[in-house]
């Protein structure tokens, strides 16, 4: 089947509390490396700039990734799904894009789970690629 190209516009869903989820992905090799929450001033900023750019829920605030660890993401491609509700940037990731010094935040197997499946027991997998203690000193 033919690839076909058909460009149109469509209104990103950013939901009742104004944020759509992104998966951040790496352009080489495929890994998916974070999910975050993304604004629609983080949008603008990402497309604006080529830099990735999230929203913290827990900080309440914008942040471009990597402003702080130096551990930064160049956006190559940015696709929106077929519910327009989720994001997919697709990333060149400089150092770890975990905030706990993984390349990926996906860094934890899960082994069990627990009778109420809530609690599970996981096995890392990967090694720190820094050190947080002293990157966000």
């Amino acid at each position: 089947m033919a690839e076909t190209s058909d460009r149109s516009t469509i209104d990103i869903d950013f939901g009742d509390d104004g944020l759509v989820p992104a998966v951040a992905q790496d352009a080489d090799d495929g890994e998916v490396l974070m999910l975050a929450y993304v604004s629609p001033e983080a949008l603008r900023r990402t497309v604006d700039t080529g830099r990735a750019h999230y929203y913290s829920r827990s900080r309440d605030e914008l942040w471009e990734k990597g402003a702080t660890s130096g551990n930064t993401q160049s956006v190559v491609d940015l696709r929106v799904d077929c519910d327009a509700d989720t994001l997919l940037y697709v990333v060149e990731q400089e150092g770890g894009a975990c905030h706990t010094g993984y390349r990926s935040c996906f860094h934890r197997s899960v082994e069990a789970i627990d009778d109420d499946g809530t609690t599970v027991d996981v096995e890392t997998a990967g090694e720190q690629v820094f050190d947080p203690d002293i990157v966000y000193e």
